[in-house]
């Protein structure tokens, strides 16, 4: 249909490409200073299952498949794809059992990229609120830790030595909050470029969908308890 109509579509989620988190982030991985990449962590989670009612949409498993993993794990692997490339597949477990809600309280999940990167994303939303995520390398590992809103993002580096030296941790010279580390508007502005001059925009519609195909990947390994692929979004 958007190659029929012509129209532009784009998707809400952060655009990474204008963060300066992220791009922080982003050159400590492409440039090999961390050495070669091991492994990730990455866990988002909040309080705001608890808010769901009966009735409501974030409870109905039909409307919100895997639960926190729809809401934020989403955005998860948005970033994770921005990072280490489209994902290749996936294995998970989900928890049902701790709120009166039909959808996952918590989903954990076992990812696999395209280019041999693994890691886990886990999601909760039965939780006080936390969002970490944590970049593993031969030469040095990464961690960025978000706590609550006020307190904005921590970046902090460390670096391996091979004798009996300390490994300390070094705070990365990224601004305070994300607000001031970021532009906002960035999806935004990239949506308005592309209607207004063509071309497509970041987040794209082919973005939004390899993400959402990794939230119904996990769902399905959850229940079905084996490792699902996920097909290639050109």
């Amino acid at each position: 249909m958007r190659k029929k109509t012509g129209v532009v579509i784009g998707v809400g989620h952060h655009d990474h490409s204008t963060c300066e988190g992220s791009n922080t982030i982003k050159r400590l991985i492409d440039s090999g200073d961390m050495g070669t990449i091991t492994a990730f962590e990455k866990t988002t989670c909040h309080a705001g299952g608890f808010m769901i009612k009966p009735g409501d949409w974030r409870g109905d498993p039909d409307k919100n498949p895997g639960g926190m993993l729809f809401q934020c794990g989403v955005h998860g692997f948005h970033e994770l794809m921005y990072h280490f490339g489209p994902i290749k597949r996936i294995q998970a477990v989900m928890r049902y059992d701790v709120h009166a809600t039909e959808t996952a309280d918590a989903a954990i999940c076992i990812v696999e990229h395209g280019n041999g990167v693994v890691g886990n994303l886990n999601a909760y939303h039965v939780c006080p609120y936390r969002h970490t995520f944590s970049v593993f390398g031969t030469k040095k590992n990464l961690y960025r830790v978000n706590r609550n809103f006020s307190e904005g993002t921590s970046l902090m580096i460390q670096t391996e030595y091979l004798d009996d030296k300390e490994q300390p941790l070094e705070q990365m010279s990224v601004k305070g909050t994300v607000s001031e580390a970021s532009n906002q508007n960035g999806n935004l502005i990239s949506f308005y470029n592309a209607v207004r001059n063509g071309g497509t925009p970041y987040p794209s519609l082919s973005d939004g969908e390899r993400a959402v195909a990794a939230v119904f990947a996990a769902e399905e390994s959850s229940k079905k308890s084996r490792l699902v692929e996920i097909p290639e979004i050109p």
